[in-house]
C-alpha cells in the first residue's frame, strides 16, 4: 500500500526581493478509480494513504454498503490506479439517485450533491455524548498539533474520530470528504461504536460535510472553520450538534448547545 504524502520538488522561491532556488515538500495527489461489481463506480483524487479505509467509508457513506462483510473481495492496484470491489450483493444503480461521476479534491462544485441518496443514508443522531469547552479547545489542539503534513505542506484536510478526552484516530487527505471517508472506513474496518464519538474536522462546516458527519454517525462536530447556514439548518434537524471557529480559547456553537458544558 501506498504510504508517501508528498515528495520533494525543486521550486523556485520568491523572498526578500530575491530569488532563491530550493527544494520545497509538495503534497501528494492521486487518481483512484472505483470498480464495483466490474462496473466503473467512481474516479477519486486523493492522498495515496489508508486507501482501503477510504473506499470502504465512501461506498458506505454512498449507501452501496453497510458493513465491511458486505464485501466478497477487494484489490487495489497501485500502478494502475484502480480498485476493485466485489460485492456478495448486486448494486441496483438507479440514475435519478446516483450516477458515475468524477470526484474532484477541490471545494464546491467538484462535488455532487444528492438529496435522494442522502436522505437514504443520513441518520438522525442520537448520542447522549457531552463534550467541556475546555475538551473541545484541546481536541482541536491535539488534532492541530499531530498534522505533520499539513505542517510541511499546507495542502491537506485534517479529520480525527474522538472521545472527549482524546483522539482515537487522525488522518488526512488533499479532499476534506476523503478525509472523513477514511474516518468512517476505519470504524467500519474495526467496529468501533460511532454514536458517542466526536468528530473534529479543520474545514469548514458545509451541508456536505454535515451530511457526512450524519452518514458516519457521530452527534458532535468540532470545527477551525466557520458553518454555512444549510449546514446549520442541517445540524439542527439530524440532532448534531455543530461547533465552528475554534480558534484560541473561543468558539461557535450553531445548533443544538446543550452537548457543550462549562466544565470537563
Amino acid at each position: 500500500m501506498m504510504s508517501n504524502m508528498s515528495v520533494h520538488q525543486q521550486i523556485v522561491k520568491y523572498t526578500n526581493n530575491s530569488f532563491v532556488y530550493m527544494k520545497d515538500t509538495i503534497v501528494s495527489e492521486y487518481p483512484l478509480t472505483i470498480y464495483v461489481n466490474d462496473t466503473e463506480f467512481a474516479t477519486m483524487v486523493c492522498t495515496p494513504t489508508d486507501l482501503e479505509e477510504l473506499i470502504i467509508g465512501f461506498l458506505a457513506s454512498e449507501g452501496v454498503i453497510r458493513f465491511r462483510r458486505e464485501i466478497r473481495s477487494f484489490q487495489i492496484d497501485e500502478s494502475r490506479g484502480s480498485a476493485y470491489v466485489h460485492l456478495h450483493h448486486n448494486v441496483e444503480t438507479n440514475h435519478q439517485h446516483y450516477s458515475k461521476r468524477f470526484i474532484g479534491s477541490c471545494c464546491g462544485k467538484s462535488r455532487q450533491f444528492y438529496l435522494v441518496n442522502d436522505a437514504k443514508t443520513a441518520k438522525i443522531s442520537m448520542s447522549k455524548t457531552t463534550v467541556s469547552a475546555d475538551q473541545c479547545i484541546n481536541l482541536m489542539k491535539q488534532m492541530q498539533q499531530a498534522s505533520y503534513v499539513f505542517q510541511e505542506t499546507g495542502g491537506v484536510h485534517n479529520a480525527a474520530l474522538c472521545t472527549p478526552e482524546d483522539i482515537i484516530v487522525s488522518r488526512a487527505d488533499i479532499g476534506r470528504h476523503n478525509a472523513l471517508d477514511k474516518l468512517f472506513g476505519y470504524s467500519l474496518l474495526n467496529q468501533i461504536p460511532v454514536r458517542d464519538k466526536i468528530l473534529v474536522f479543520s474545514g469548514r462546516i458545509s451541508s456536505e460535510v454535515l451530511l457526512k458527519a450524519a452518514k458516519i454517525g457521530v452527534g458532535i462536530v468540532l470545527s477551525k472553520s466557520a458553518a454555512t447556514d444549510l449546514a446549520i439548518k442541517l445540524a439542527t434537524d439530524l440532532n448534531i450538534t455543530a461547533v465552528g471557529f475554534i480558534r484560541g480559547n473561543s468558539f461557535n456553537v450553531y445548533s443544538h448547545a446543550e452537548r457543550i458544558t462549562h466544565v470537563n
